[in-house]
């Protein structure tokens, strides 16, 4: 018999403002005391030396963790010329410099280089597995640590301030996997400068804002109220990317069961084939996959 979890039965979404100094996992476990969730999972890693937006879910919206992490993401950092680090941002070792400084013209005509789709080397001091441990376990060991580079998406890279001439904020909307230590110091390598990351921020993630995170102590403050309608969001904010399908009640417990609901156009358009959202009198059912006329299960929540 499995153990049962200790913890509250709460699901949705916490979008936490993550200070700086603390680890994603540190943030989940301090927002799982916080509400006594019984089980909790963030959607998206960000790094010690970074703030902004990190959702963490709750109970059932473990579920759609993918789908966070999917999600474009929007940050602000501010790149630091004249050095490259062993990890591409302060807490480094230097490991080159250069008395060249980027004027303002030279870098906003680098920037398209780094729009699109690009090829991206991850930097050594990350998550990525080689053969079964991560590189950043291996690069502070000391061992040799070469990424092969890899596809990433730019949609948007925009420089927004000089503040002194060896240093640059910028905006960043990306896709899933870009590294912006990885941008900072391709890009300082392509001005010929070397450049690495001093301050970072992340202001998006999908429909998660910053404008709407909750720091830990106004989170506490919220959790000793007992409010959790303040801060609580539903399971489904993952999903806004993908269609929905509204079901009736015995259709919905259907997929519960594990079986497929057949669908008929009845005048409304239906969504179109693959995964969708399936939802029924007002709440989420699950994850469904919709193949000509049939829906069958993929993901269920239980509430």
């Amino acid at each position: 018999m499995s153990r049962q979890r200790k913890g509250l039965p709460i699901s949705g979404w916490v979008i936490l403002d993550k200070p700086l100094g603390m680890t994603s996992t540190q943030a989940v476990g301090a927002v799982r005391r916080l509400t006594g969730a019984a089980k909790a999972g963030h959607g998206g890693t960000l790094d010690p030396l970074a703030s902004g937006v990190l959702p963490i879910a709750l109970g059932e919206a473990t579920k759609t963790v993918a789908y966070a992490m999917g999600a474009a993401k929007v940050y602000r950092f501010m790149a630091q010329w004249g050095a490259a680090t062993s990890t591409d941002d302060a807490e480094g070792e230097v490991v080159a410099q250069s008395e060249n400084r980027p004027s303002e013209a030279a870098i906003r005509a680098l920037l398209p280089q780094f729009s699109g789709e690009i090829l991206q080397r991850p930097p050594a001091f990350s998550a990525l597995k080689v053969d079964g441990r991560r590189a950043y376990a291996l690069a502070r060991q000391g061992e040799v640590v070469d990424l092969a580079p890899r596809p990433v998406r730019i949609d948007r890279f925009k420089l927004l301030d000089m503040p002194a001439s060896d240093q640059a904020l910028f905006e960043v909307a990306c896709g899933k996997g870009t590294y912006i230590r990885a941008l900072a110091r391709d890009l300082g390598e392509a001005l010929g400068c070397f450049g690495h990351v001093v301050m970072l921020r992340r202001t998006r993630v999908g429909r998660f804002s910053a404008e709407t995170a909750f720091s830990l102590d106004s989170l506490g403050e919220l959790c000793q109220k007992d409010a959790a309608s303040e801060y609580l969001l539903p399971i489904e904010t993952a999903l806004d990317d993908i269609p929905a399908l509204v079901v009736t009640g015995p259709q919905a417990e259907r997929l519960r069961h594990g079986q497929s609901i057949r669908v008929i156009c009845t005048g409304l358009p239906l969504p179109p084939e693959g995964e969708l959202l399936v939802k029924a009198d007002g709440k989420a059912v699950g994850i469904g996959q919709r193949v000509a006329d049939e829906v069958r299960p993929v993901r269920l929540f239980n509430q």
